[in-house]
């Protein structure tokens, strides 16, 4: 896997159809948050098997060594922490487990205690296929986050539990999920799902069905926003939704910030791949940055799928672009970057979180010096992000968090403080009507988490907007800076 290297101050993903935390650029984000249902964060802690104890002494480093050290992993698609052993049983295309631990055990009061409320957490998310690690990463960092609260004995007289379902990144086996969750009365929230194309199918039922869903990686802005935001006119679709990760509205300006402000580039070429997201992150760009004082010289849109692009390499080169802003996936985008240093045009293609992967150095042996964004701050830059890597590598899971790892974490400790607020409110116990509960709850929490300070607007989306700029040097994806996207 890539090296991450950070020069200065750093940190902010995602995602949409393919295959998003935080900490301010100065250092740690800000301490914890207090307000509303606010609830202790998932850093803190009384000792437990699987977690840090924040009061124990200095966190241990993440995989990639101190902080500050020469050279540190990104936090990716295949290697984030190092862990030993399967954690977890698959039967078909769900998995359940069961996280109290008998009388006595945490989780439950003792033999003298009445049986713990059984309150499931829900996973959607690719188990199996491309986006699989994706996938495996989210399921297990929501499972440390229900081990964490039942070990606690966060909600008295609640046994969490968590049960996952294979959506394959596909639309329909989302909606069959969300049918599958929504029918379950046992089920107060739902964590995923992995890409902003499921959302679209499995959020509507489940919002109607009163289920909350806490994505850690989508970031259409139309699943909060609504379909009209890009014309000024934003409205909630979906109460029950929110997301721990910022959105496509914050890639697009914030890399023309950094190449109109950093990096000195006054004339950039745009290039998307057609699809929504693409033409998305390009919008956001173009009006960024010629709103900075910058010129679009060009623009162009190519197939998904695309390879060969000697004539638009040919047209770049002759528009006197000193960059090419690309919205889409590395799969167009490596060769894309290839031929443009092929053709003679030795400027940087930069782009969204959909070319920061392993591949689009692997691909592309001149990739040197591209760029792109992050919508979040590495989990190793932050010492809730230590922790949380600590007390994952401590759990045994064999599958690495992942890019989403700590985001989906604190997705489901922002179900679990819900829940915890929805029985506070009636005398200490779940009502019978606690799903209907659960939005108002969870739009209130606040915390301090693995991703930062933990809450949401009113919209639903994350309130913690931090991205990070990465770029290509000797073969490696290195993080430049971060911070803090405000329009």
């Amino acid at each position: 896997m890539p090296a991450v290297r950070r020069r200065g101050p750093a940190r902010p993903g995602r995602r949409r159809a393919h295959p998003a935390a935080p900490a301010a650029a100065a250092g740690r984000a800000p301490g914890p948050r207090t307000g509303r249902a606010s609830g202790q964060g998932p850093g803190a802690a009384a000792p437990t098997p699987t977690a840090v104890d924040a009061a124990a002494g200095p966190v241990p480093p993440g995989p990639g060594g101190p902080s500050g050290g020469p050279r540190r992993r990104l936090p990716g698609r295949r290697s984030v922490v190092v862990s030993a052993a399967l954690a977890v049983l698959a039967t078909g295309g769900g998995l359940t487990w069961t996280l109290s631990h008998g009388d006595g055990g945490p989780g439950r009061g003792g033999p003298a205690a009445a049986d713990p409320v059984k309150v499931v957490i829900g996973v959607s998310a690719p188990l199996t296929g491309d986006t699989a690690s994706f996938g495996q990463g989210i399921r297990n960092s929501v499972d440390l986050a229900v081990r964490t609260a039942n070990e606690r004995r966060l909600v008295p007289g609640v046994a969490f539990e968590v049960r996952a379902l294979d959506d394959e990144a596909l639309p329909a086996k989302g909606l069959e999920n969300a049918s599958r969750f929504a029918d379950a009365a046992d089920v107060l929230g739902v964590v995923g799902p992995f890409t902003s194309s499921v959302a679209r199918s499995l959020v509507p039922p489940l919002d109607r069905a009163g289920v909350v869903t806490v994505s850690p990686s989508n970031t259409d802005p139309v699943l909060t926003l609504g379909p009209d935001w890009a014309r000024g006119t934003r409205s909630r679709p979906h109460r029950g939704y929110f997301r721990t990760t910022p959105t496509d509205t914050a890639q697009g300006p914030f890399a023309a910030r950094h190449l109109y402000r950093d990096a000195g580039k006054r004339k950039v070429f745009a290039v998307d791949d057609g699809s929504a997201h693409g033409t998305a992150l390009t919008a956001g760009f173009r009006r960024e940055f010629t709103g900075l004082g910058g010129s679009v010289v060009g623009a162009a849109a190519v197939a998904a799928g695309e390879k060969d692009f000697t004539a638009l390499a040919a047209q770049v080169k002759a528009s006197g672009a000193e960059a090419v802003y690309f919205g889409g996936d590395h799969t167009v985008a490596a060769p894309l970057s290839r031929r443009l240093k092929e053709s003679g045009a030795q400027i940087p293609l930069m782009g969204g979180d959909g070319i920061l992967d392993t591949q689009f150095v692997k691909g592309n042996d001149r990739a040197e010096g591209d760029l792109a964004t992050w919508l979040g701050v590495p989990a190793q830059d932050t010492a809730g992000g230590r922790a949380f890597l600590a007390r994952y590598a401590g759990a045994g899971y064999r599958e690495d968090a992942g890019f989403y790892g700590a985001a989906a974490h604190d997705a489901a400790w922002a179900v679990i403080e819900a829940v915890k607020a929805v029985a506070a409110a009636n005398g200490g116990a779940l009502p019978s009507d606690a799903r209907s509960k659960m939005a108002d709850a969870v739009g209130r929490v606040s915390f301090e988490g693995a991703t930062g300070p933990v809450a949401f607007d009113a919209y639903g989306d994350t309130v913690n907007r931090q991205l990070t700029v990465y770029t290509v040097r000797a073969g490696a994806w290195e993080s430049v800076k971060s911070g803090a996207y405000e329009p």
